[in-house]
């Protein structure tokens, strides 16, 4: 089997929802990330066998297909879009992995896009039982949350769930908003690190949601959406974004064909169920399943990258892996950040293989989805 390179990776600002990408639908984000990497690597965008995008809050349909067409690609690439919620990118991303290694392609561009400004509205028909229900944001058969476990409904489903860890875990509210606090503080630290690889959109390329001076006060203040008595908080959970990160997965064949200079090789993925209720140890236990597989230990790491959706995907990795918290997040995340759901996968890559620029070696991303699934990549520099 064949080797596959990670050409290039680049991403637009992630920015809050409602904010400066408000009226910009995701397909035209992912369009204009296309535009840029057209310019910049003409040989691979000649030679392109197919896209492959996540999106998960879109309008449905196949956007990946009309994210190319919006770009002015050649109609004959074909492209198709992947739904696993928040891990989508990274699956679009392993899909691509598979297929190049498998000979099946030689370039593929995968990651994600996703607008949450312009998430639709939808309308169960009348005919399904859950029309009749009501919820907080399901009203006469409407709704915005799909349904990701046969036991609820419920629109706040995730932040249960990441309630229901911190309990069932015996973490406190305080070390959840300590992680918060450090997230923030990497992030702000590592805006330099990651300046040329933000695409401009519309001029923008300021991600808008890191703060340099948070701290446990205004933690303190922060809602809680689940009620009080509960630890989980809008200050340590991560936001509702837009954004926009695309990935340029090639063959060694093709880098050698084209005398190209990679910027990493991907080694294996693979992707984990677990408990729908609990869907955040789905970033950890897929890690895990992806470590026992390649017949490695976290210790042989350089640089972890987890999607931290909520603090507590943080607190269960220190738990786990204390010696290694100077290997993990290096550059902040989603909780400074931002969580463009679809996108998140391919950001994760980029800030991996930034934050193994250093060092080189071995990096490993995970990332949780909703319905108790997981996504993984390992990585080499």
């Amino acid at each position: 089997m064949r080797k596959v390179c990670i050409l290039d990776v680049r991403r637009s600002a992630i920015v809050t929802s409602n904010g400066k990408f408000k009226f910009i639908r995701p397909e035209v984000l992912g369009a204009q990330l296309l535009r840029r990497l057209r310019a910049e690597h003409a040989d691979a965008f000649d030679h392109i066998d197919e896209i492959i995008l996540g999106n998960a809050v879109g309008t449905g349909g196949n956007i990946a297909r009309l994210c190319a067409l919006t770009a002015d690609l050649d109609q004959s690439i074909p492209a198709f879009t992947v739904d696993m919620q928040c891990a989508s990118g990274a699956a679009s991303i392993a899909i691509a992995f598979a297929k190049i290694r498998a000979g099946l392609a030689d370039c593929i561009i995968a990651g994600g896009i996703e607008s949450s400004s312009l998430q639709p509205l939808r309308i169960y028909h009348r005919n399904d039982p859950r029309h009749a229900q009501s919820t907080a944001d399901s009203i006469n058969g409407a709704y915005l949350t799909a349904q990701f476990s046969p036991d609820t409904i419920s629109p706040t489903a995730m932040l249960e769930g990441a309630e229901r860890v911190a309990r069932s875990d015996h973490i406190s509210k305080h070390e959840l908003d300590e992680w918060a606090i450090e997230s923030h503080r990497r992030a702000a630290q590592a805006r330099s690190l990651l300046v040329d690889s933000i695409i401009p959109i519309d001029g923008w390329t300021l991600d808008n949601g890191i703060r340099d001076r948070i701290d446990h006060r205004l933690l303190e203040r922060a809602p809680l959406p689940l009620g009080e008595g509960t630890v989980t908080s809008a200050g340590n959970s991560c936001r509702i974004n837009d954004g926009a990160a695309l990935a340029v997965l090639v063959s060694d064949d093709f880098i050698h064909r084209y005398n190209l200079e990679p910027a990493a090789e991907i080694l294996s993925a693979v992707s984990l169920g677990g408990d729908p209720m609990e869907s955040p140890r789905g970033a950890m236990s897929t890690a895990d399943f992806l470590l026992h597989r390649s017949k490695l230990r976290w210790e042989n790491l350089n640089a972890i990258e987890l999607n931290e959706a909520f603090a507590v995907i943080d607190v269960m990795f220190e738990y786990a892996h204390p010696t290694l918290i100077d290997r993990y997040n290096r550059l902040g995340g989603a909780i400074a950040y931002g969580h463009p759901y679809g996108a998140s996968g391919a950001i994760l890559l980029l800030h991996l293989i930034r934050s193994l620029g250093s060092t080189g070696g071995l990096g490993l991303m995970s990332i949780a989805g909703a319905g108790g699934m997981g996504q993984a990549l390992l990585i080499e520099r």
